[in-house]
Formats: C-alpha cells, structure tokens, sequence
C-alpha cells in the first residue's frame, strides 16, 4: 500500500494543570486538533474534557477515542492504527505533557513507525524540558529516569548510583515522583546526596503558583521544606 493512503499520526500535548488549552498550546496545534475525528488516549474521560476546551469542529458525539494505557493488552495496539491505516488522521493524547515521554504511547509510535505511518509532533509543554531550562542545572547533558524505585533501600542505592554517575559524566539527572511520596523522596536525596550537590525541585509548573528553586544539598538542610507534598514536581540533581 503506498503510504500516501494512511493517515498522520499526531503527537498532542495536553496542558500540565487545570488551565484552558487555548492558554497553553499554540494556536495552530488547537487548529490542527479541531479537525480530528479519532482520539488515542491514556483516559478517555479525561481526554474528553481536554477536547471540549478547544474549538473543535467535530460535533462531540462524531468524535472517537480508545484508550492506550497500561492495562491494554499489546494485541490490541494493531487494532488501534486501523483508522491511521484506512487513511484517516488521528491524534495521541497524553494525560499531561507530551505524548510517548514517559507515557505509554510510545509504544503505539513505534508500531505507526514499522507501519510506514507519517508521526507528527506537536509543540506544547513538557514538564522535563522546563524543569531543566529553569534549573540553572547542565543542559548539555542529562537523562531522564522516570520514577525511581518505590522501595526504601531500593531507591536509597538509585539515588546514589545516580549521584555517582552525575558526577562521573557531569551529566543532570532528572527523575519524578508520585506527588504523594515526593518529601519522602526529598527526605531520601538529603540524607543520600553530597553536601555540594545540586538539587532543582521544579513544582507545578505553567500554573499560577509555579516553584522552581536549585540549592545545594547543605543549603536545603537548612530550608524551610518546600511545599511540594501531593503537587506534581521535577527533582534534577547535578553532582
């Protein structure tokens, strides 16, 4: 099948808070958006409402999402380019950011990829991005890690191996937390890390009580601790 047949397959960011998409996404990414009928997308509620915010011209009811999350089977995933192989565009939406970083998405590209299928990202915001653009941190090289080990002593011998390894390369390490464990999170990185190590807690960012603050391990000891509990926060650590 020539490729000129199938449809585009684009990468949608959704705003990272509560906040219009119109005030955070450009406004040819909400134009590009209206004019799509299919939806791929972590949660289909929440998808739902980011679309109703925009200026769709497609009536709600015409619109169709699937869902692609965790609990999708890998045998489905061919199921879901079928529109994409009929020749019709569909759109990737993540919970919040960028779709296929850190999201399960990426999956889904690589199989549009094998397919033939043109992938188109869309600009919009990325939390890791930010975070390291205001962190004051190396921005020539860094690595994302996505969630660190849950357990204590597991995530005690990461948090050191990912110091080490800073130190080594000067390589940033950035990593995210579920926003209910991050001041255990910070409890751990204080008594694990260096004195003069660098550490930037990037929290809610692009909402109204945005915080960005880089210190040195010795220098958060004697802060007063951030208010980052159950706020969705970027922890980036230069040693």
């Amino acid at each position: 099948m020539h490729s000129m047949t199938r449809g585009t397959l684009y990468l949608i960011p959704v705003p990272l808070g509560m906040i219009p998409a119109a005030e955070s996404l450009p406004a040819a990414v909400c134009a590009q958006v209206a004019g799509l009928r299919y939806f791929i997308a972590e949660n289909a509620k929440s998808a739902r409402a980011f679309l109703k915010s925009l200026p769709s011209r497609m009536p709600l009811q015409d619109i169709s999402i699937s869902e692609l999350n965790e609990h999708t089977p890998p045998a489905v995933l061919h199921e879901r380019l079928a529109p994409l192989l009929a020749g019709s565009d569909v759109g990737l939406i993540s919970e919040a950011g960028c779709p296929a970083v850190a999201d399960p998405g990426a999956e889904l590209v690589a199989l549009a990829q094998a397919n033939g299928i043109r992938i188109a990202p869309l600009v919009g915001p990325s939390s890791i991005l930010l975070a390291l653009m205001a962190s004051g941190l190396g921005g020539q090289h860094f690595a994302f890690h996505g969630y660190l080990p849950a357990k204590e002593k597991a995530r005690n011998q990461k948090i050191t191996a990912l110091e080490k390894e800073s130190r080594t390369h000067r390589r940033t390490q950035i990593f995210i937390e579920t926003p209910y464990r991050n001041l255990k999170l910070f409890a751990a990185l204080l008594d694990h890390c260096a004195g003069q190590t660098r550490l930037c807690l990037a929290t809610n960012l692009t909402l109204p009580d945005e915080s960005i603050l880089t210190h040195r391990i010795d220098q958060w000891k004697k802060l007063t601790p951030p208010e980052i509990d159950r706020r969705p926060t970027v922890f980036l650590l230069l040693a």
